[in-house]
């Protein structure tokens, strides 16, 4: 299961632009809650917390346990909002995690064994075609990644979405093909035979330029 972490939120008096200024003003990030059967609840968060968060990575997957007023809630985000120059952070929306309830997300794949895959250690390149799988999820056992194990494959072989143990409860948005995840790719290298070619067909043409020089 993704860890949870933890967040500080107040409630954020107001909706709309005027008052999102206002709390961006302030040093923090307005947000909102919403979904699980419950009224959206406007909320402000501290602004180097959160830019913190969303840039460490892997934000949009990360469950918290948010805390506003004495109350805590389970979410995960869903999105937010960067300022188109300088990148930082505007709004976030976060959904409510039911117990028994599911949702649809993004989840990484992590690669194990590379190193003692036969065509890595023959040369060959990792093409990793999915780094993360579109799942239907509980929302109450999110799982943190996807374990894809490459360590037996050789040249111009690939790992399907069969070959991964999926977490209880999970099942991939794509059905009805086992799509591939990653493959090798054999080394691009030069033969022998191109440079004697090209040897061979210079030869005449270094012997025309010699002759002249010869009869005088």
């Amino acid at each position: 299961m993704a860890e949870i972490k933890t967040l500080v939120a107040t409630v954020r008096s107001g909706t709309g632009k005027g008052a999102a200024r206002s709390v961006r003003r302030e040093g923090r990030i307005p947000g909102v809650i919403y979904g699980g059967g419950e009224a959206a609840e406007p909320i402000s968060l501290d602004y180097r917390e959160m830019n913190k968060l969303i840039y460490a990575g892997h934000f949009l997957t990360s469950i918290f346990e948010i805390e506003v007023g004495g109350k805590k809630t389970r979410a995960i985000p869903r999105d937010y909002q960067l300022d188109v120059v300088k990148d930082t952070p505007l709004h976030v929306d976060f959904m409510r995690l039911k117990a028994g309830s599911r949702l649809r997300m993004e989840v990484p794949v992590h690669f194990i064994n590379t190193d003692t895959a036969p065509g890595i250690k023959r040369g060959g390149s990792l093409n990793i075609v999915r780094h993360s799988v579109e799942m239907f999820v509980p929302a109450d056992n999110i799982p943190a990644a996807l374990t894809a194990d490459i360590g037996k494959l050789d040249f111009n072989e690939s790992l399907h979405i069969s070959a991964i143990v999926l977490p209880e409860g999970c099942k991939p948005t794509i059905t009805g093909r086992d799509f591939t995840i990653v493959t090798i790719t054999p080394p691009l290298t030069m033969t022998d035979e191109a440079p004697t070619a090209a040897a061979a067909a210079a030869a005449p043409a270094e012997a025309a330029k010699a002759a002249p020089a010869a009869k005088k």
